[in-house]
């Protein structure tokens, strides 16, 4: 899955991960922070052991079949958390 991820961030593409519990792989952290840097005029992003082109067009969205997901304060700053669960009156 993180060639499939790398490939995304280079192409500019978006990514769907579903069923996410309330932890999240720690290789994730530098997608997350958005911890990008410059070399010459290209952008670069570190994911798990290997430096892969950044596209500014790539977008990361997560997905999550629990009722009420308690997730770490420092993921939770670094994402946008819509709680889609429609209720009955």
């Amino acid at each position: 899955w993180l060639k499939t991820l790398g490939n995304a961030i280079t192409n500019g593409r978006s990514v769907l991960i579903e069923n996410i519990g309330n932890d999240l792989d720690p290789t994730l952290s530098t997608v997350l922070s958005r911890s990008v840097f410059r070399r010459g005029n290209v952008m670069y992003l570190r994911l798990g052991e290997e430096e892969i082109e950044y596209n500014p067009d790539f977008k990361l969205y997560f997905q999550t079949k629990l009722s009420n997901p308690h997730y770490k304060p420092e993921i939770a700053s670094q994402c946008t958390i819509i709680n889609f669960i429609a209720t009955e009156r």
